[in-house]
């Protein structure tokens, strides 16, 4: 490797986590996406002494990073969030067989709430599965104008069509975002990063309480609550209590340890063990926010897979501190 490719290398290594973020978005799937960054960089470092200087380097990765995530779209597979598949259901009734977990959006861990509140640069749960609904390369083109700043004649270049092509694809993929928006009766705009901190914590301590009354007065009317890799889901105040005091009351007494995914305050759950002697990891929460409500819950049941990834630990001998990170 000569001079001109050593230091090319050196430069790719900070655009490592804003390439995961964009083939998160793309895919769905954080696994999905460190493979797919691992695949760009190391075709990135291959071909670093054939890089001319025509574009910027950032443009050049991100094209080596977007064919990398179309090549991996190409099956037709698309990840998704229970209300994308079906209705909601009632809350009372049990969540029946899990699906196959290479079906399901998955979190992604870390992210600042504050932060992405400013920056408008969304990873939130529900616009990465409203992404979903688009043609890969939509997907790509909206991500790459309307997240990264691209111009259209950088898109077209990557993509090898015209500057109109571009333009169009990019118009489609809006109108189907806003279609999706449109129809699901978005709740509002969501909380600054402040208000999400505060509802987080007083989430906590009312479940963790048990206090129905309290969560009732922190969730939004039309709120729902997802299980993957349950299909099930409910919607409104009502459902989810019926769930908390029904199937799920064995997360009475639960403690909740806070984390951080996809940008918003979350909480590895862990439910009491019937021997007494501790608790067991039972759930990832994931709270997205609407004004001053929480809009929905995401619970991901997947806890070996995911706690390990957020740092979280395996059992709780005792109490848990309560409360969302500062």
């Amino acid at each position: 490797m000569d001079d001109k490719a050593r230091a090319i290398v050196l430069e790719l290594d900070p655009y490592r986590g804003e390439l995961v973020r964009h083939c998160y978005r793309m895919l769905g799937s954080y696994a999905e996406a460190e493979d797919a960054t691992q695949q760009t960089l190391v075709r990135a470092w291959r071909n670093a002494g054939q890089f001319e200087g025509r574009s910027s380097l950032r443009s050049w990765v991100y094209r080596i990073a977007t064919n990398v995530c179309l090549d991996a779209l190409a099956s037709g597979r698309r990840r998704a969030l229970p209300m994308d598949l079906s209705g909601p259901s009632d809350g009372a009734a049990p969540p029946g067989a899990p699906a196959d977990s290479a079906l399901w959006i998955d979190p992604l861990p870390g992210g600042d709430p504050a932060a992405s509140a400013v920056t408008g640069e969304s990873v939130r749960l529900a616009f990465v599965a409203a992404l979903q609904h688009l043609p890969p390369k939509q997907r790509a083109t909206l991500l790459l104008r309307d997240v990264l700043g691209f111009s259209a004649r950088e898109v077209a270049d990557l993509h090898g069509c015209t500057l109109a092509s571009a333009n169009s694809a990019l118009q489609r993929a809006r109108a189907t975002l806003a279609d999706r928006r449109d129809r699901a009766d978005e709740l509002g705009l969501p909380a600054p990063g402040g208000t999400q901190q505060v509802l987080a914590e007083r989430y906590a301590t009312a479940f963790s309480r048990y206090d129905m009354e309290e969560l009732g007065l922190l969730l939004h009317v039309d709120a729902t609550l997802s299980l993957p890799p349950y299909a099930k889901w409910m919607r409104g105040v009502a459902d989810i209590e019926a769930w908390l005091t029904g199937p799920a009351v064995g997360c009475r007494g639960s403690r909740l340890i806070p984390t951080v995914a996809n940008g918003s305050p979350a909480f590895g759950q862990y439910r009491p063990r019937t021997d007494g002697t501790g608790y067991e990891p039972w759930a990832l929460q994931v709270l997205e926010f609407s004004g001053a409500r929480i809009a929905s819950i995401t619970a991901f049941r997947d806890t070996a897979l995911l706690f390990p990834l957020f740092g979280l630990p395996g059992h709780l001998s005792g109490e848990a501190c309560l409360g969302v990170p500062t």
